[in-house]
């Protein structure tokens, strides 16, 4: 493990945490998506500063950083670009979008139509741009960021599963006490400490960290857990919907960017038990009355269904 590219996650969450008060959790899952080459679904009601997260992780990283305000007149060509032609050639160009970044802020994704977000689907799942015949490849790292507000309804289009399986991880601002409210306004009070943030890691770096991630030991016995969890979510009684094969490699995947975050050469249990609610939470549909209460289940899952000892790792 490179002690070089070790420090890569420090940088970024120290970086952040210059401009994000009380959000250390938020922070560390966002950088763990970032390292496990997944996508982010920042859910909050506004004002809660899902937008500062996602600029502030952008401004971290040295690459190239576009943001799209979503709105219902949006069309897919504003996000992965276009043909025009050219008289004096007499022949038509691809002119690439916004997509083609290293990070791609979809600022409030579910105001935009469901044909626009569909766009995003290739991009976010195959990393690559299909137009006219031809292939766009998308270079590394290529992450989404993505904002939407769960409350406000009034000319949204709910994100559809198709899409809603793409992203690693769906998070939640946490709610700042007393005292981080007090170190906000003082860290605010004369200009906002965004315009002075740096990037603190070299795009390479970034992509070798995500690469030596994939490194990182799963045991047998970690696959059986994570298998016997999804077996656990699958109850017909209770789910419409359960977790798919994607969504247990994506927790694998996710497992090993915490571990490697943390240090560690190898997943263990409670790495799982820490992301088996921000990667599942999204990906499950109950049914009746039993709707909304997602993170409810996964967590008495948790509770049944047994983890493997030291001894068996």
């Amino acid at each position: 493990m490179s002690e070089q590219l070790q420090g890569v996650a420090g940088r970024l969450l120290d970086n952040m945490s210059r401009v994000m008060i009380g959000q250390k959790k938020t922070m560390a899952y966002v950088v763990c998506c970032v390292l496990a080459g997944g996508h982010i679904l920042l859910e909050d009601v506004p004002g809660t500063g899902k937008t500062t997260m996602a600029r502030s992780l952008a401004q971290s990283l040295k690459g190239d950083f576009r943001r799209i305000q979503f709105t219902p007149d949006l069309l897919p060509a504003d996000i992965t670009g276009m043909r025009i032609f050219h008289p004096s050639g007499e022949r038509f160009e691809f002119v690439k979008g916004p997509v083609f970044t290293s990070v791609l802020l979809a600022d409030e994704i579910n105001r935009a139509t469901p044909r626009t977000q569909s766009a995003l689907l290739e991009c976010m799942e195959e990393k690559q741009v299909s137009e006219g015949g031809k292939t766009w490849k998308l270079e590394d790292p290529f992450l989404v960021i993505a904002t939407q507000n769960p409350i406000e309804t009034q000319g949204t289009f709910l994100l559809p599963e198709a899409q809603l399986d793409r992203f690693l991880m769906r998070l939640e601002m946490e709610k700042p006490g007393r005292e981080d409210m007090v170190a906000m306004m003082e860290r605010f009070r004369m200009d906002s400490p965004m315009a002075e943030l740096e990037a603190v890691a070299e795009k390479e770096d970034v992509v070798n960290a995500m690469q030596e991630t994939r490194t990182v030991t799963v045991s047998g016995d970690i696959m059986d857990y994570m298998a016997r969890l999804r077996e656990a979510a699958q109850n017909p009684d209770l789910v419409r919907l359960g977790p798919s094969p994607r969504a247990v490699l994506a927790l694998m995947h996710a497992c090993q960017a915490w571990a490697w975050m943390h240090g560690r050469q190898y997943v263990v249990p409670d790495d799982v038990k820490e992301l088996l609610l921000p990667v599942w939470n999204h990906r499950i549909l109950l049914r009746g009355l039993s709707e909304g209460k997602t993170a409810e289940m996964l967590e008495k899952i948790l509770e049944d269904v047994s983890a493997p000892t030291e001894e068996r790792l």
